[in-house]
């Protein structure tokens, strides 16, 4: 069980496309994204609380366990590999071209992620639940939905207690130790 504390606080990313392209405008890609996501999670050894997957960026919400820069490492890191490999195999070069890099580090000819993520620590439940609704109101504040369950993207059925039984990401909502019941 983890408990949102100062002292152990969750952490909220945000991860940006380079220059704002609107990579995850397909079911496909956004498929590929939570798959990594789950990778992600597994292989950094973090939770996954809350995430949404909006055209051009994505929201997530996780444990604090590791430091921000490694927990990014692991998201960013497998999430742009795995979404960058998938263009590639399906053929999406007017995609790649936008994404190429001048020089790239470590002979990455790619970079799917602006490189100045946002990362916020949670340290509490108030500000805990701010971003969960935040988040979960992204898709109805962009004009894609008009109630926040009805987005497939993100963790807001999870968090009304009613998801679909195909969801793309389980989300660890279940793992919250609540100081006092939500």
């Amino acid at each position: 069980m983890y408990r949102i504390t100062r002292d152990t606080p969750a952490l909220y990313l945000t991860s940006v496309a380079r220059d704002r392209l609107p990579v995850f405008r397909t079911d496909q890609i956004k498929t590929v994204t939570c798959s990594a996501l789950d990778e992600a999670r597994h292989s950094g050894g973090f939770l996954i609380f809350e995430y949404v997957i909006m055209p051009d960026h994505m929201h997530l919400i996780t444990c604090g366990t590791r430091r921000i820069a490694d927990t990014l490492r692991f998201v960013n890191g497998i999430s742009g590999h795995r979404i960058i490999s998938h263009l590639k195999e399906q053929g999406h070069q007017s995609s790649l071209d936008k994404l190429k890099r001048q020089s790239g580090a470590k002979g990455h000819a790619y970079s799917l992620w602006n490189h100045h993520p946002n990362a916020l620590q949670l340290m509490g439940e108030d500000f805990f639940m701010q971003k969960v609704n935040y988040i979960h109101q992204n898709p109805v504040r962009a004009g894609l939905i008009e109630r926040a369950e009805d987005y497939r993207w993100s963790s807001a059925r999870w968090w009304s207690r009613r998801p679909l039984g195909d969801e793309p990401l389980r989300v660890d909502i279940d793992q919250i130790q609540w100081r006092s019941r939500k």
